[in-house]
Formats: structure tokens, sequence, C-alpha cells
């Protein structure tokens, strides 16, 4: 008997088809629940549930999704009832588990909020940050979660799964068919027109970003030498009269920092790098001005963030309210000199850099200076601190986090379940602002790091 011979792409098309029946689900073997979620947030980054779109309407909705996908960046917002369905206790941990990507979680839980994140993507003490800076009795659903997403997206690292395919963003009773015929057709048609975009956006985006890092090795280069100028000042020796072990551990310290910033910039390959950097240099100046304040027989020093002006001013001691031009005012953490400088109605000695019209304060300069604020002024505070300055406006655009947000490969990758709860971590819990107790700070490393 003869046999017709079966076209490549007719074979295609047939396995497309076969997914597609063999993925979709019965009509009465709808999931439920945190699956619902999981399934909906695997085709794009927003999902309100039926019984809550009285929090979210679904213009609200496509427009949250909107500015998390022009940001292409692991950011995932459910909005879920507070019912029995979604328990508390491990929500966040479990929708990442079941979502299984790579990525910074929200969660609106009746009229309470928490997130959690991959390590990868978010530190613990950003994502805490993060929900406390957006907690709030009274605040809507819609502020709220575009509050989150605003400040998130700047810092989040990685970028967008491969499965968002603009789906809709409000639940529905079906199942992600889009997604699935998506699925068909890309096994039909191919990706190479798809991977060529990527490749040239990928390359695009790496030259800028060696660029930013230019000019941010010129401004770290400074502060690692300042740092490493008032180690000599301080003149220390472990051996000298009158130290004992705690100065001894100070002095290690600074100097364990003093090394590995160097280390880091000397290994820094994109702008988020840069963050590590100026974490490690402020922790050095703490420690030397620990170290000093035992030496001089004072009282030890809270740990408070660096000088806002400069942060090579050290550890701030107050905070002051301060108004840049043409800004609103904002407190802001100042050291002694400048906070003197301010009461007597003078300028602060503010850090200046290079931009095309010549050396500028910080805040008044380009996107490519985020990182390195964001490593002295981390998580929620810096958004608060640049409020309505170049560099604040910048940062809070999709634009700024697709640019130097973050590496790609951070975020984003599908890893199923394989994934350390160690490493996921959340905002403390949905308790007045927060759900109360869930996974908060122990299952998931805690308050930031999923």
């Amino acid at each position: 008997m003869r046999t017709s011979r079966i076209p490549v792409l007719a074979a295609l098309a047939g396995l497309a088809l076969l997914l597609l029946v063999l993925l979709a689900p019965s009509a009465g073997a709808r999931a439920t629940g945190i699956q619902d979620a999981a399934a909906a947030l695997k085709q794009g980054p927003v999902y309100v549930h039926p019984d809550a779109s009285d929090q979210l309407t679904e213009a609200q909705a496509d427009a949250l999704a909107q500015k998390i996908e022009n940001a292409d960046k692991p950011v995932f917002v459910a909005v879920l009832p507070d019912t029995s369905e979604f328990p508390e206790q491990n929500l966040l941990r479990d929708l990442r588990t079941q979502t299984g990507v790579t990525g910074l979680y929200g969660i609106r839980l009746g009229d309470a909020f928490d997130a959690g994140a991959d390590r990868s993507v978010m530190s613990r003490d950003a994502v805490q940050n993060l929900v406390s800076s957006v907690s709030g009795p009274g605040v809507d659903a819609n502020t709220q979660l575009n509050n989150f997403v605003d400040q998130a997206l700047p810092v989040v690292g990685g970028s967008a799964p491969a499965s968002w395919s603009g789906g809709s963003s409000a639940g529905t009773d079906g199942v992600p068919v889009g997604g699935l015929i998506t699925l068909g057709a890309v096994v039909v048609a191919g990706g190479a027109g798809a991977y060529a975009v990527v490749r040239r956006n990928r390359k695009r985006k790496e030259e800028e970003e060696q660029e930013a890092l230019e000019k941010l090795r010129v401004v770290v280069d400074e502060d690692i030498t300042a740092f490493g100028e008032e180690l000599e000042r301080l003149d220390f020796h472990p051996s000298e009269k009158g130290a004992d072990d705690a100065m001894r551990a100070d002095y290690e310290r600074s100097l364990d920092a003093y090394d590995k910033a160097k280390s880091l910039m000397g290994s820094a390959r994109h702008p988020h790098d840069v963050r590590p950097v100026t974490e490690q240099v402020a922790d050095g100046r703490f420690a030397l001005a620990v170290l000093a304040a035992r030496r001089e027989r004072r009282p030890l020093p809270e740990r408070r963030p660096p000088c806002f002006f400069d942060p090579r001013h050290g550890p701030s001691t107050e905070d002051r309210t301060w108004s840049p031009a043409g800004g609103s005012s904002r407190e802001v953490p100042v050291c002694s000199a400048d906070a003197a400088r301010l009461d007597a109605g003078q300028d602060p000695e503010a850090r200046t850099v290079e931009t095309a019209t010549g050396r500028r304060p910080y805040w008044e300069a380009g996107p490519a200076y985020g990182p390195w604020a964001g490593g002295y002024f981390g998580g929620g505070l810096l958004p608060g601190l640049l409020m309505g300055t170049l560099l604040g406006s910048m940062l809070a655009t999709p634009a700024y986090a697709g640019e130097y947000g973050g590496n790609e490969f951070e975020g984003g990758d599908f890893s199923g379940a394989d994934f350390s709860s160690g490493d996921f971590g959340g905002g403390g819990g949905f308790d007045g602002g927060g759900f109360g107790g869930g996974f908060g700070g122990g299952d998931f490393g805690g308050g930031g790091g999923f």
C-alpha cells in the first residue's frame, strides 16, 4: 500500500494542534486559586482574580501590565480576594513556586499588601523597604500597585520572561488559550526573526551600558581613593597603646571593605555591578566612624546612610529639610558640616560629576549615576530622596529600568519549583499593610530576596 509523504510544515502544524489538545484542560477541569494566578502570570505580569475586580479595573490592570512589559522586567503583580482560597501562610512562596519564574512578586490580598523576590533580582532589604514605602492604611489598590511598580522597576534585576505574550491581565474563567496558540505558532513558524531582534537590542544595550559604566568608573574610583586616604589619616595601628579587640575588629572591617570595593570595581561589567561597590565603601566608612569614636571614648554612632550631598563626607549625623532647584522639600540625611551650612542659609557642599554641560550635582546628572547612588541609599530610601530631581525622574521611568536596572540574565528565567527557599525573601507578612506573617523574612531569606 502506498503512503503519502507528509510535508514538514504539515507535521509541525499537527504537532502544534496536538499540543493545544494536550495542554488545554477540559471545561470541568479548570484549576483554581493559586494555580489560576500562576498560570495567568506566566502569560502576563498582572493577574486580577474575578472576585477582586472591584480593587483594580481591567483598564487599570492593563495599564499596569503595559508599564511592566515596556520596562522588560520580571515584576509580577496579583490582586486576590482575602478568602480561604488564598491562605496567607506561604502564599507568596507558593505563588512563586507554581509560576516558576525568577522575579519580584507583589500580592494585594484584600486590603493588605506584601512582596517577595528572588535574591538574584532584588535584595532582602530592598524588598522590605519597598513594601514599607508603599504600605499604609487606606491606600487604594491602583495607587499602591503603581507606586510599587514605579519604585521597583529601576532597581529590580533581570528581564521579563519569554512566556509573556500580551495576554489579558484580568482574571478569567478560562485558560490562557492565547498563550497556547502562541506556542503552536512558534512551533510552526520558528523564532528566527524574534531572535535576531533580541540579539540586535542586546548589542545596543551592551554598548550603552559600557558607556555608562565608564562614567561611573571615574566617580567610584574617586570614592575609593578618598576612602583609602581616610584610612591613612586615621593612622591606627592594631598594636598601639590602648587598642582593644573591638577597635581592631573595626579596623579590619574597614580594610576588608576597602579591598572588596577595589576588587568589585575591577570586575564590574555592567552599571548595576557598581551598587555593591558603593555599598562596601559605605560600610567601610561607618566602620571607621565607629573606630574613631572608640579611640576618642565617645558614644558609638548609630548606623545611618551617608551624607546625601556627598557620600565622601561619611555617615550622616542627622536629617535636614532640603529642596532641589525647582523641587519640593524633603528630609535628607546630612553630615554635621552640611547641617551647619544649611542652618546658616548656605549651600551644602554637593558632589558634582561631569555632564554634557559641565560639572553638576549628581542628582542633576544622567541615569548612569543611579547604581552609584543606589549603593549608598539603597532600597526604598533612594526614590524619596531624589523625588523631583533629574536623576529621580529618570530612575522612575521604564526606559531607565530597561537600560540600567540589572543584568537580563538575573531574572525572568524559568526555574519551576527548583529554587532555594532561602534565596526567596519577602517584605514581612500581610499584617497591617502586609499579610501578617506568611513567609516574612524567613522562608525566603527575608525581606527581599526570593
